[in-house]
């Protein structure tokens, strides 16, 4: 293992703001660098892409800075795995092309995002450039009577999808779901979705920037895909529920929002001063890293290494807690309002 590397510690990260036709100014409230009148749509918390689509980071890589702590040799997260892959990702790695499995960020929905949906399992595998994306939503902030449109109703058909795309009224043969704060929603690939106005939301999703869109809400000037989609979205496919899981500790409140083949999402609450293991989920395998997003709150982390100054985490921060740290890794409350995302990497 290369020297002074901190395998053993929480890495923070910077985050990459993306300006969107439909984002707005309110992840101000999340720690970000965000002007009033700003269309900030996206904030990429954790990225390591070597390729984005042009609708979506513009076509280039995506990979995230190291903000804390100073790393000879690596700038980015990828540099931090390439120096040891094993360390960072554990038994998520991939021998063949070292990639930290997760692309994180935050959503700011000032408008209605498109209808879309991405790239079905049967579609990925015979299209080399599509790739498989399963998302899931946990709503931060909704203006009174905002939605979320998730899979269509019963008994709606590819036919009756493709007319009401053309007639304009496709979220009639949709879920509408109201957006309600502290809500988890997954969106396994296949489903065909839309985040509503006025909401705000963490998302924890497969490395995947892939999106096809069917409907627009009549903006003009954006591509839509609609013969791709009309290939990917699964009309069998109910809405996934929240799941809920037992309380993991007395003194925090660690519950299982949503459970995938690729990764675990919980959520932690906890009170000043009360502590919690950030370890990965006990139905987690093996030694896999911990991405920890704070949502409310502020709170402090700490890996292996207690030599090391412990991460102070404000609302909005993000960190990876390497796989070679996560079984000791510990959250402390230090507000009485704290509220965390804790994601164990599955690959």
């Amino acid at each position: 293992m290369p020297p002074n590397v901190p395998f053993a510690q929480p890495i923070l990260l910077d985050p990459l703001l993306i300006d969107k036709v439909w984002g707005g100014d309110r992840l101000t409230r999340f720690g970000k660098n965000v002007k009033p009148g700003a269309k900030v749509g996206e904030s990429w918390e954790l990225a390591d892409l070597d390729s984005t689509s042009t609708s979506g980071a513009g076509g280039g890589a995506a990979h995230s800075r190291i903000a804390s702590p100073e790393i000879p040799n690596a700038k980015t997260l990828r540099d931090l795995i390439g120096l040891d892959p094993n360390a960072i990702l554990g038994d998520a790695a991939q021998p063949k092309h070292p990639q930290f499995p997760l692309l994180v960020k935050f959503l700011d929905a000032a408008e209605n995002l498109s209808v879309q949906v991405h790239p079905s399992p049967t579609y990925a595998e015979s299209h080399e450039e599509a790739h498989l994306k399963t998302e899931c939503w946990y709503i931060l902030d909704a203006a009174p009577g905002s939605v979320i449109y998730k899979g269509v109703k019963p008994g709606v058909d590819s036919v009756q999808f493709e007319k009401a795309i053309t007639d304009g009224t496709v979220v009639d043969l949709m879920h509408a779901e109201p957006a309600i704060v502290g809500h988890m929603h997954n969106l396994p690939s296949g489903t065909v979705h839309a985040l509503g106005a006025g909401v705000v939301v963490a998302e924890v999703q497969t490395p995947s920037d892939t999106t096809f869109r069917v409907f627009d809400w009549g903006r003009t000037g954006r591509e839509l895909h609609i013969a791709q989609a009309m290939q990917c979205i699964d009309f069998d496919l109910a809405p996934v529920a929240t799941q809920w899981d037992s309380p993991l500790s007395d003194n925090g409140l660690r519950k299982t929002l949503v459970q995938t083949e690729f990764f675990i999402v919980e959520e932690m609450r906890l009170e000043r001063n009360y502590s919690c293991t950030g370890a990965p989920n006990a139905h987690a395998s093996g030694i896999r890293p911990v991405v920890i997003m704070q949502l409310r709150g502020s709170s402090v982390v700490t890996g292996t290494d207690r030599s090391t100054e412990p991460l102070h985490l404000v609302t909005g921060s993000t960190t990876v807690v390497p796989a070679s740290a996560s079984r000791d890794c510990v959250i402390t409350g230090m507000s009485d309002d704290c509220v965390c995302l804790v994601t164990t990497v599955i690959g």
